[in-house]
């Protein structure tokens, strides 16, 4: 692959998915899959750092993660109606995940709202959950990035760089009158790249900073935020809805991260620290259930 990047670009995905006996499975939906995987391990480990239990990070994905497809699905399908509803259309289709079309915003909003549940179901104090679970959240969704480029999808304009993306002329997005070999600006590779970097800075200067409850949390809004804004005013693909003269996601990554940087601000005012010193009522609650258990035990 490397050979091919510095004399043709990086090559198109010869397919997006393999057959295991009748199933169809899809490249895209197996890096969502490790993606989550890969969220939930981060995050268990740095909610037992914050004096949670091991494994709650299950309680609250299993609200969490379907809610969020859902919510990313029905933005996706919203802001795109004419990939969906134009005349001859398969219905159908709306539910065709793998095949591409979530939209991290939406499941951002709807995500948060599951694991909102998730942490009121499990008497975890959502604040310190969402701090926790932000690394992990930005590698998943660089996991899913890398999905975008088995479906050929988010990538800007053409490009004369030797990390140029090669996508098939037979692409449905592919841009009317552009030649074909004609390569575009990897965007799915850009924000893979920084989704990783700032999971980075949080899982290493993030600790040097002795960060405020709910910092780290407005960090992600504010990194993710401004970056999105960049790519999506290079995206080439189309989009159907615009406001205030920009494209919706535009609209939806500046407001995130006026967001992110108003969290952090008040955030730090605030002072809260981002580990208790004591454990989580819930967590103690569930200590002194054991402790005396094994008072009982004994007597």
């Amino acid at each position: 692959m490397l050979d091919s990047m510095f004399h043709g670009g990086i090559p198109s995905p010869p397919v997006n998915h393999f057959d295991l006996g009748p199933l169809e499975i899809h490249y895209y939906a197996i890096c969502i899959v490790v993606g989550i995987a890969i969220a939930c391990w981060v995050t268990n480990g740095r909610m037992v750092k914050r004096g949670l239990g091991s494994g709650t990070i299950i309680d609250i994905a299993i609200w969490a993660v379907p809610i969020g497809i859902v919510g990313g699905r029905f933005y996706h399908v919203v802001t795109h109606p004419g990939d969906y509803f134009a005349a001859g259309d398969n219905l159908l289709n709306v539910f065709a995940i793998w095949e591409g079309g979530l939209a991290i915003f939406g499941s951002i909003l709807c995500g948060t709202l599951g694991a909102y549940i998730g942490c009121r179901r499990a008497k975890v104090p959502f604040a310190l959950f969402a701090d926790a679970v932000i690394p992990g959240l930005l590698l998943a969704q660089a996991f899913g990035r890398l999905g975008n480029y088995f479906n050929q999808e988010l990538y800007g304009g053409p490009t004369t760089l030797p990390w140029g993306l090669q996508i098939s002329p037979d692409n449905a997005a592919y841009p009317a009158g552009v030649p074909a070999g004609t390569l575009f600006q990897p965007l799915f590779l850009y924000e893979m790249l920084w989704n990783i970097l700032g999971a980075v800075l949080i899982l290493t200067v993030g600790r040097r900073l002795a960060l405020k409850l709910g910092q780290t949390a407005g960090f992600y809004f504010l990194w993710y935020g401004a970056a999105r804004a960049f790519l999506e005013y290079l995206r080439l693909d189309p989009t159907e809805f615009y406001l205030f003269g920009l494209k919706i996601n535009e609209d939806v990554a500046i407001a995130a991260a006026i967001f992110g940087l108003i969290v952090i601000i008040v955030s730090g005012r605030r002072g809260h620290p981002a580990i208790p010193e004591s454990p989580p009522a819930a967590v103690a609650a569930t200590e002194a259930d054991t402790d005396s258990e094994a008072g009982v035990s004994a007597v």
